[in-house]
């Protein structure tokens, strides 16, 4: 695997990599995810999120 970004499609409760790569970025802060932690992202967005504070922030939730 490289070191570079994956890509991925974002299903419910689960995930494809797309595009072979270590990491994908937050969409709200833009920092690296490692795929083996990505626990947050939008099925309808096709985003992900650091965690729950950037999902709740990009999702419009409780900041």
């Amino acid at each position: 695997m490289s070191d570079q970004e994956a890509r991925v499609s974002y299903g419910d409760g689960d995930f494809a990599v797309v595009k072979p790569g270590r990491f994908v970025r937050c969409a709200v802060s833009g920092k690296p995810i490692p795929l083996e932690g990505l626990r947050y992202w939008s099925v309808q967005r096709q985003e992900a999120y650091a965690g729950p504070a950037e999902a709740a922030q990009a999702l419009g939730g409780p900041r």
